[in-house]
């Protein structure tokens, strides 16, 4: 029963964040056709460049911040399936053992999704089920307010907006052969497609699953 809730818990959370995923990618792409269309607006009315320009820069801003919500959620949903395929580890020890013995591993996760504020509400339910289980011991003043969480993302180094325009708007430069009416960074390294990035998460994930299946059959055989 209890093995059963806490999966509950975690596929419930672990759907939310699915969501969230989906909603984090859409928005880097409405924040992409921004940039481009006020781009595109500086080029046809230079009466209008200046404040296109400022337009570009900020879109680019809010892009950075679309990626980073983007890369901290896919990192948020590896950690919660490492928890699944621990608190079944855990309850598959009982089995042999008779007994389940808390986890620190679990416990760091679990403290750092319940920080998340998509996640606050529901991790509260799953870190209760597991302290019930004896998986986790209980959580005392360690969630941090939402304001220090966030505190560090709301400063972005116009380097990285830099890169941010760079890519995009060379790459609009290079299909269309229009010069873009925002200045291109002079020296540019280079970027990991989109494509990219989502690949090297998938890596990851898998891997971080495949070691956990492979210790879980471990103890079952």
């Amino acid at each position: 029963m209890q093995v059963r809730k806490c999966n509950m818990a975690i596929r419930s959370n672990i759907r939310k964040l699915d969501r969230d995923i989906a909603s984090a990618k859409a928005a880097e792409t409405k924040t992409k056709n921004l940039i481009i269309a006020a781009d595109r607006r500086g080029q046809r009315n230079p009466s209008q460049q200046k404040q296109a320009q400022k337009e570009v820069r900020d879109f680019a801003r809010e892009l950075v911040r679309a990626r980073r919500n983007n890369a901290r959620l896919v990192t948020s949903k590896a950690q919660l399936a490492s928890v699944q395929m621990q608190v079944n580890e855990a309850f598959a020890l009982r089995k042999i053992e008779g007994s389940i013995r808390a986890s620190v591993g679990v416990m760091r996760d679990v403290n750092s999704l319940i920080r998340l504020p998509e996640l606050a509400g529901t991790m509260q339910e799953l870190s209760r089920e597991l302290m019930k289980a004896g998986i986790i011991e209980e959580m005392v003043g360690d969630v941090l307010p939402e304001s220090d969480l966030l505190e560090d993302e709301e400063e972005e180094a116009e380097s990285e907006v830099d890169k941010v325009l760079g890519e995009i708007l060379k790459d609009k430069m290079e299909k269309t052969g229009a010069l873009p009416s925002v200045p291109l960074p002079a020296k540019e390294q280079p970027q990991q497609t989109p494509a990219q990035y989502e690949d090297e998460d998938e890596e990851a994930t898998d891997a971080m699953m495949n070691q956990m299946r492979d210790r879980l059959e471990a103890l079952r055989s």
